[in-house]
């Protein structure tokens, strides 16, 4: 059995409390003290993430935005230098690779940040699809990446650098920022719902600047409370709400898949087709009415609790709302809000709704 990979920053979890476990293969912390607490502190001042487990995948050369236009759903040529770009690389049934963010560096320079347990899959598959010539260079194994977030990110960042953050604009981002007398890359952007950052860095740079974020009151955060606050922000999770099963489309991404770009990319034939013909499958939120936790993979059922309908894709409880949520992938002709649905749980069936999301929304 292999050893589970490390972040460099993994020699000081213990320092600060964090518990590990087994994620997708990488030994990274669940909590450092529980996972409400480090949830309300996102929600209500500052937390600090370590998201150096994520891969990021440099594209370069003449070829880079043909290669990309032809890889990705979104419209690249409409990301400016200096802007980042959610978007997803789709199997050409319509089924989804991995959702990822493009940072544009350059005219012909992009950085591609990729889900951790998808790395060496994407790696292959860009090199299998680029047949057209693009530089492509894997740099997951030199860059760390930190995340800043919470309504407090902003004023503990603003007094550390000498630009003005306020000016950089949501997927927006800056490079050779100082920070801590560190060069870094710094983008506002995160999976948390709340105002925030992304810092990337050098390898060698992490621990340092990690260590002065927690000593001017950044809270150390876990996965545990990284999934909660996705899951209220309702932002998606490959393996859970996309997988090569689950299109962008059926996972409510529309936003990202520009069908209407004259590029041909991978999966555009399918994903028109899933549209024309309508969508047999929709992601809703859900709330418990009855008491209990609705899981991944708990099967969905009708109001009757007879026919099963789709399956939980995430849920857990709110943290922020005190209450039990969910997000499922189901038959569209039962995803209208407000419908009464019976969820699987254990042996037991018990009701719940659906209800509009995103489940938290911040307040500006």
């Amino acid at each position: 059995m292999s050893e589970r990979k490390q972040t460099p920053l993994f020699p000081i979890y213990a320092k600060y409390g964090g518990k590990t476990i087994d994620f997708g293969g990488w030994d990274l912390p669940v909590q450092f003290t529980s996972i409400k607490d480090e949830h309300l502190a996102v929600r209500n001042e500052v937390g600090l993430f370590d998201v150096s487990h994520m891969g990021e995948i440099e594209i370069s050369g003449e070829k880079s935005v043909a290669f990309l236009q032809h890889l990705l759903t979104n419209n690249i040529e409409k990301l400016a230098i200096g802007r980042a770009q959610y978007t997803i690389m789709c199997y050409p049934d319509g089924g989804t690779v991995d959702d990822l963010v493009v940072y544009r560096l350059a005219e012909d320079k992009f950085l591609a940040v990729v889900n951790a347990a998808n790395i060496s899959k994407d790696w292959e598959w860009m090199i299998g699809n680029n047949g057209i010539g693009a530089e492509l260079k894997n740099r997951s194994g030199e860059i760390s990446q930190l995340a800043l977030q919470g309504p407090k990110a902003a004023e503990l960042l603003q007094k550390e650098v000498s630009i003005d953050i306020a000016k950089i604009p949501f997927f927006g981002f800056q490079e050779n920022v100082e920070l801590f007398g560190c060069q870094v890359l710094l983008s506002k952007s995160g999976y948390t719902g709340e105002d925030g950052f992304e810092i990337y860095l050098n390898n060698e740079d992490a621990i340092s600047v990690w260590e002065a974020l927690v000593a001017k009151g950044a809270k150390p955060i876990g996965l545990g409370a990284r999934d909660t606050l996705r899951l209220e922000a309702v932002l998606a999770l490959y393996g859970q709400e996309l997988s090569q099963n689950i299109s962008p489309l059926e996972a409510g991404l529309s936003f990202a898949v520009k069908l209407q770009k004259e590029a041909d990319f991978i999966g555009k034939e399918a994903l028109i087709k899933q549209k024309n013909d309508g969508l047999k499958r929709k992601s809703v939120g859900i709330e418990m009415i009855d008491r209990g936790i609705a899981r991944h993979g708990y099967p969905v059922y009708d109001a009757a609790g007879e026919k099963e309908i789709g399956e939980i894709t995430s849920g857990g409880p709110s943290p922020s709302l005190d209450k039990n949520i969910a997000l499922a992938l189901i038959e569209s002709d039962y995803a209208q809000e407000g419908e009464e649905l019976v969820i699987g749980i254990r042996a037991k069936k018990l009701k719940a709704k659906i209800i509009p999301t995103p489940f938290y929304k911040r307040s500006k």
